[in-house]
């Protein structure tokens, strides 16, 4: 239940700048007072709630930042509510869809992209939700009570991961809650070079409590700086993290619904009409779990949420719901792999699981309280090798689900996770995958909005299925991509098995089985929304990149991709030994290679995929790629500038 909105400050957003019909828009900041009630049964699965100290009417009270983007004038929005799940206390809609460059608190500067969100008209909701973030003003956070058993904070075991430390001799590691005990005899530090190796307490490792939230640990011989160090130890502090879910629930349904003037949104002659979810990778997860959790119906069984968007969050859920979460971080196969966050249920299929024998989906409890969202899922390759999307599409036996009529999957083939991201310096084995997703995701928020306010359906979905023969085995991958000179392809993916956590390091069991997408002849894949800079390619684009020696050689490096480029020249190519086409041999000439791209791009207009006000910026692109045909420009500088 909602207490109470505190509005600390009212201010014009973007300094006063108009979109549109729309107009200026206003910026809220604020806090919400809420209380949760432990005996409601729709709260039981929230892990410690039962310990959590209670007010005087025997409810669990909380507290948690706000922040609302409106129209100045509310007649002239378009009568949605976007709740962006804040992505570890900071906005993403903006960001993805709109290009701004991210801010924790949205509407400030002068910074708003194109505006395309502004010109639509929505009024944007932000709040906190994740309890483990600095309680600073930079971040929209939130205060969950701390879990109590006999008078004082309940303690236990909590496992801390170090990667990519550097190659100084020592270096301070941060731990996310307060140790109960700094005796070093009850915990255990250890290393091991790459995740699949053993854990091992060299004889020249050691450690000290700097204090109870930091260790200074002793780099032992033979270990780069992509080792993995290990700590498991008694902590204290936990907070009812699990509450996040239940709490979104109640701030959106307050804010649509609640008509007294203690909703700062009653003001306008009627309140939002319909409401949308949306969440970037980590508050993608988010979403996932808030809908299989059960939490799109509120307290007077009311859907709270119309529409969801859940981009590249793969097959993952959140380890929100759990003593001393950890929910900013995610498992990838070289980084934080055994955390939790991401078994079964995957997808929005019902299925019965050959693995843990339970029939299950995301959207079970959706479809039982009638609360069914109109769902996009949206990925980038990244996902299929470091998230396990296929297992969106797979029933586990190697046939593909029916993807329900409520939701479209959608494939960013041959992208990176996170667009816009520079070189590393030297931990990667090939150069990142300069190619920004936003121009295939914006069209699609757009037509979810139609789909829920009219029935006009969205573009179908694009994903790989075993159907079409665009689903591969790892091996299977492997035999496909091209022996391009001096390229290593992964002996590894993120594999998933079935986690025992009742113990650390968790103990895993039977695996899930993970498919990555079929490429063709030159290493690009073959199924998904097809950029027109992929469709017609001056490279080799990558959901994957290696680690470099020194850095975790040979596993993958977290969620990035790579870009391959092509020789200019025939010449060049038969020189290196490059069995792929050069662009003097694919296209003749630029004129040729522009022409295509113009095709491509009409392509994906007529289709749905692309908005067209986003083709001009492929264009003049497309048009400056005379220089990479000239062999005066590498073509990744010209890529990069799609995520500018």
């Amino acid at each position: 239940m909602i207490r109470n909105i505190t509005i600390t400050k009212r201010a014009p957003a973007y300094g006063g700048q108009s979109f549109g019909a729309t107009g200026p828009y206003e910026l809220l900041d604020g806090f919400v007072e809420g209380t949760l009630d432990p005996d409601d049964p729709t709260h039981a699965e929230i892990v410690d709630l039962d310990l959590a100290p209670r007010d005087e009417n025997g409810q669990v009270p909380y507290r948690c930042d706000l922040a609302i983007m409106r129209p100045a004038d509310p007649g002239r929005g378009n009568d949605w509510l976007l709740y962006d799940v804040v992505n570890r206390g900071h906005e993403r809609v903006l960001s993805r869809v709109n290009g701004v460059a991210t801010v924790r608190r949205p509407g400030t500067g002068s910074d708003f992209g194109d505006g395309l969100l502004l010109r639509e008209g929505y009024t944007f909701v932000w709040s906190g939700w994740q309890p483990d973030l600095p309680q600073i003003s930079d971040y929209l956070t939130a205060r969950y009570p701390i879990a109590i058993k006999d008078g004082a904070p309940v303690t236990g075991m909590s496992r801390e991961e170090w990667v990519d430390t550097g190659t100084a001799d020592s270096f301070h590691a941060p731990l996310t809650y307060p140790a109960a005990d700094t005796d070093p005899a009850k915990a255990t530090l250890t290393v091991r070079t790459l995740e699949q190796n053993p854990r091992v307490t060299p004889g020249d490792l050691s450690w000290s409590y700097v204090d109870d939230r930091t260790l200074t640990i002793n780099r032992p011989t033979g270990f780069d700086s992509g080792a993995i160090y290990e700590f498991i130890y008694r902590a204290t502090n936990s907070p009812v993290a699990g509450m996040a879910f239940a709490t979104v629930r109640d701030v959106v349904s307050f804010l649509r619904f609640e008509t007294s003037q203690d909703n700062p949104l009653a003001d306008a002659e009627a309140l939002p009409r319909r409401a949308m979810m949306f969440g970037v990778s980590q508050s993608g997860r988010f979403v996932r779990d808030y809908l299989w959790r059960g939490y799109n119906q509120d307290g007077q069984g009311r859907q709270v949420f119309d529409a969801a968007v859940v981009v590249v969050a793969g097959s993952r859920k959140t380890g929100v719901n759990d003593r001393f979460a950890q929910p900013g971080r995610y498992s990838r196969q070289h980084e934080d792999h055994g955390y939790p966050g991401d078994q079964f249920p995957f997808a929005y299929t019902p299925v019965r699981d050959p693995v843990v024998g339970e029939s299950d989906d995301v959207l079970r409890r959706c479809r039982e309280q009638g609360a069914v969202p109109h769902l996009i899922h949206f990925d980038s390759e990244a996902e299929m090798w470091s998230a396990r999307a296929s297992l969106l599409v797979d029933d586990g036996n190697g046939n593909d689900l029916a993807i329900p009529d409520n939701v479209r999957l959608y494939l960013a083939a041959g992208m990176q996770h996170a667009p816009g991201v520079p070189p590393l310096s030297g931990m990667t084995q090939q150069p990142i995958n300069p190619l920004n997703y936003a121009p295939l995701l914006r069209p699609l928020l757009l037509a979810l909005k139609r789909w829920v306010d009219d029935g006009t359906p969205p573009p179908d979905s694009r994903f790989p299925t075993f159907g079409d023969d665009t689903l591969a085995t790892l091996e299977q991958f492997k035999d496909a991509f091209p022996a391009i000179p001096g390229v290593a392809t992964p002996d590894r993916l993120n594999e998933l098995a079935r986690m025992d956590y009742t113990q650390l390091p968790a103990i895993p069991g039977e695996a899930w089985p993970v498919h990555v997408p079929a490429t063709g002849q030159d290493g690009n894949p073959r199924a998904g929304i097809v950029h027109p800079f992929i469709e017609v390619p001056l490279g080799s684009f990558t959901g994957w990149n290696l680690r470099a020696a020194g850095h975790g050689n040979g596993d993958l490096f977290s969620i990035y991709g790579a870009f391959l480029p092509f020789a200019v020249r025939e010449a060049e190519r038969r020189d290196t030994g490059d069995p792929r086409p050069s662009l003097e041999e694919r296209y003749g000439s630029h004129e040729a290679y522009r022409d295509l791209i113009a095709q491509s791009t009409a392509r994906l207009v007529d289709q749905g995929y692309l908005l067209k006000e986003d083709t001009a910026n492929i264009l003049a692109l497309a048009d400056d790629m005379a220089g990479v045909f000239s062999g005066e420009i590498p073509a990744a500088d010209i890529l990069w500038r799609t995520s500018q």
